[in-house]
């Protein structure tokens, strides 16, 4: 598809995907996220312009949308693609780690959202953020994740609302766990990715790539009438229970 798109989070597993699927079907890219060294090496892979930038905080993602448009032109859509992993119940989990969690996953999707909604191209634009099955299916250890990504459901909803106006169609995905660097330390431990994989009743881990297609998909003008969703790509894990596997 053409048209004019920020990935924030482009360094990550998820992003990079997503970044290289926009970029393989026509459309420009403006890469970002807080490490230099993946984002250039993207950058000079797709021969796209990029910007290290925190994206907890919100004057830096402000200049990062306006740096977007002025290099791009008017953007026709943006995902912030940042994300972390705290797998611990509440009682072991410190105040620091549980705000860092709701920094990392939630103000960081506030922030797209209030610098970028009013910046979309003047016909429209889609904004697409990342929730999680957590979200959705009760998991142990999961309260801190939980707790960030229903909050992104939440503001999912109300900003389709708000900006429905404009055209702005605003999505979100949720996984279940992706193979991906981020969650490595759980699909790279025997033990932990059998327990894991039988959570997901298809029987195995998303890849980034399958993630990355939802992600387009929302991203598209096509969708144009598509809005205030939570696109469920996660093996299963959200709403089925199965028989255990005999094969």
């Amino acid at each position: 598809m053409t048209g004019n798109f920020l990935v924030l989070g482009a360094g990550g597993g998820i992003g990079s995907e997503v970044a290289r699927q926009l970029s393989a079907g026509g459309a420009k890219v403006f890469l970002a996220g807080r490490r230099e060294e993946p984002l250039a090496k993207l950058s000079e892979e797709l021969q796209a312009p990029f910007q290290v930038v925190d994206g907890t905080d919100f004057n830096q993602v402000e200049q990062l949308v306006k740096q977007a448009a002025e290099t791009l032109g008017p953007l026709h859509g943006a995902a912030n693609l940042i994300g972390s992993v705290l797998l611990k119940p509440a009682h072991l989990t410190s105040p620091q780690e549980f705000l860092s969690v709701v920094m990392t996953n939630l103000a960081s999707a506030f922030a797209l959202i209030r610098s970028a909604a009013m910046r979309m191209d003047p016909e429209g634009g889609s904004l697409v953020l990342m929730s999680s099955a957590a979200a959705h299916i009760g998991l142990a250890n999961h309260e801190a994740i939980a707790s960030s990504k229903g909050g992104i459901e939440g503001l999912v909803r109300s900003a389709a609302a708000t900006y429905a106006f404009r055209n702005v169609r605003v999505n979100a995905i949720a996984p279940g766990l992706v193979k991906t660097p981020m969650t490595e330390r759980i699909w790279s431990q025997p033990k932990a990715a059998e327990m894991s994989k039988s959570l997901h009743p298809l029987g195995r881990f998303g890849e980034a790539a399958d993630i990355a297609r939802g992600v387009c998909f929302l991203l598209s003008p096509q969708q144009n009438w598509i809005t205030g969703q939570i696109l469920r790509i996660d093996g299963g894990l959200g709403d089925l229970k199965t028989l255990p596997r005999t094969t």
